[in-house]
């Protein structure tokens, strides 16, 4: 019997090309597992209309841990339209399977490191070390929203004195996204990051959010992450509002160690924070609860790309390195982040984004042969 359980989620488009480029990576650490496949992506949605089938949730609560490729969404109406025909007309409404797996599993803790590899000519500057933890399970992408703005809802709007220039607009020609912080949701992703940077000795932890305009959700979230740190006095907490945070990563990028936030202003700038270290091609996130992880790059499915095996799949494997550290493999986890160190440095194979003529799958054995030769020799 495998001493782990993986499930394998390649998911839609160059997701499944990256993934292949991972496999001999993980073989070439000799990784004693039994990969469990897991369905997950559009195809699912438009036969099944669930592009994260029971079965799939089903099979990440008997796995140790989840590697992802990449998901398509599109919007409402183009998502209807590619359904089969007979589940048309039915009132199915996607949604994106990752957000859901994060709220299904509790996966609160997205972590997305931002590295600059020695020898990318991508890095915005050299010697930047930067890692997001942004909340995974509310703020703004908590699903809860409204169109029409209609019947209770409304008549709780209409109670609030700065609603009132909008008293005018129609239910149908009104849309409403709620963002929900939670005392408890916004001191548990703080926690994670102060722990984080105790365990690897970064100096400081900074809170980025909004409280000056955002006065209710931004201002719970600061007051939180200030009681949180208290519990670290060797650990120094700033604070920054999000678009003057933006600047200033340009301006001084190596300022900053370990970074957290809400939901949606960590999908901004961990976006940010990988373009520095030269773009999603090496930008990988872990999706961490209490019982369940899922890691994956954070790029999407790149339709165009795919079947061209083009795409650089690094960041597919710095998430198989997160996984293996998830799972008690830190050894194996450090072969592989030397070995794509080493093959960054080396530049004698690089992808089109690096400007390079390697294939996705190039890239990802010339990794795996890094960590073979001193196994072999």
């Amino acid at each position: 019997m495998a001493k782990h359980k993986i499930g394998w989620m390649p998911g839609d488009g160059v997701g499944q090309e990256t993934m292949d480029a991972c496999k001999p990576v993980l073989e070439a650490v000799g990784l004693d597992a039994e990969y469990i496949p897991l369905d997950i992506g559009w195809d699912y949605w438009c036969t099944e209309g669930d592009a994260l089938p029971d079965r799939t949730l089903n099979g990440l609560r008997e796995v140790d841990a989840a590697l992802f490729g990449a998901i398509t969404s599109k919007p409402k109406a183009e998502a209807e339209a590619e359904l089969v025909p007979e589940l048309q007309g039915k009132g199915l409404i996607y949604r994106s399977p990752i957000v859901r797996m994060r709220q299904i599993f509790d996966l609160y803790s997205n972590m997305r490191p931002c590295k600059a590899f020695a020898g990318n000519p991508l890095n915005y500057q050299d010697d930047i070390d930067l890692v997001v933890f942004r909340e995974n399970t509310e703020g703004m992408y908590g699903g809860v929203e409204w169109c029409p703005v209609d019947g209770k809802i409304r008549e709780a709007l209409e109670s609030h004195p700065n609603f009132a220039r909008f008293s005018s607009v129609p239910p149908d020609k009104m849309s409403f996204s709620s963002r929900i912080i939670t005392w408890e949701g916004a001191s548990r992703i703080v926690r994670s990051a102060f722990e984080f940077a105790k365990k690897f000795d970064y100096p400081t932890v900074t809170v980025v959010e909004k409280p000056n305009v955002l006065r209710e959700t931004s201002g719970m979230f600061m007051d939180a992450a200030r009681e949180v740190a208290k519990d670290f006095p060797g650990i120094e907490m700033w604070d920054a509002n999000i678009d003057a945070m933006a600047m200033w990563l340009i301006k001084n990028p190596q300022d900053y160690g370990v970074i957290v936030t809400s939901n949606l202003f960590g999908d901004v700038i961990s976006d940010l924070c990988a373009q520095l270290v030269g773009g999603l091609g090496f930008a990988a996130a872990g999706n961490i609860g209490k019982e369940v992880a899922v890691f994956e790059p954070t790029h999407g499915s790149a339709p165009k790309y795919f079947g061209q095996d083009k795409v650089n799949p690094l960041a597919n494997i710095l998430a198989a390195k997160m996984m293996l550290d998830f799972i008690g493999e830190t050894e194996k986890g450090d072969q592989v982040l030397a070995a794509v160190s080493q093959v960054i440095a080396n530049g004698e194979v690089r992808t089109y984004d690096m400007g390079g003529t390697a294939k996705c799958s190039e890239m990802g054995q010339a990794v795996a042969d890094l960590i073979r030769i001193p196994i072999a020799g």
